[in-house]
């Protein structure tokens, strides 16, 4: 289960709508303790920085056509990643999740999402219709490499 405050949700909501019509990106930094409880403590937002050079990389990956944009696509550079990490480890925190947007489409993975996707990952995914956040859902890997929800709860 991953657990997020309404503050937390708000900021991931309005990230995702400020980024519409490209597909926005960030990172759920927090702690997971015993078990599969994992609680976010920050949201760091991210840049998406697919490119025509991002998508000859992941070309064939998820059998779809090469002709994905930042509308269709989000990557994170891996040296944000590797940045994100190190900050979060001096401040105690770790990678738990990441988030993104699918603008003008449902909040369900896609194929893509699934084949780059991470087991220990939580993946928060906000539907953006209009250039208004809809649907806030979140999932995670199961034992198969297929995704399940997982339940969110909020606190305060």
């Amino acid at each position: 289960m991953l657990i997020i405050t309404s503050e937390q949700v708000a900021q991931i909501r309005n990230y995702a709508e400020k980024s519409y019509p490209q597909e926005c990106c960030g990172l759920l930094m927090g702690r997971q303790d015993l078990g599969d409880r994992k609680m976010i403590m920050e949201v760091w937002p991210m840049q998406n920085v697919w490119s025509p050079a991002t998508a000859e990389v992941f070309q064939g990956l998820d059998n779809s056509p090469n002709i994905a944009t930042r509308q269709e696509r989000f990557t994170i550079a891996p040296e944000a990643l590797m940045k994100a990490q190190k900050e979060g480890r001096d401040r105690h925190l770790s990678i738990i999740g990441i988030y993104h947007s699918h603008p003008d489409h449902p909040a369900i993975p896609s194929e893509f999402d699934r084949v780059c996707a991470w087991s220990e990952y939580s993946y928060i995914i906000v539907s953006v219709i209009g250039g208004n956040s809809t649907d806030f859902l979140n999932w995670c890997l199961d034992a198969n490499h297929e995704f399940e929800a997982e339940e969110l709860i909020y606190r305060d």
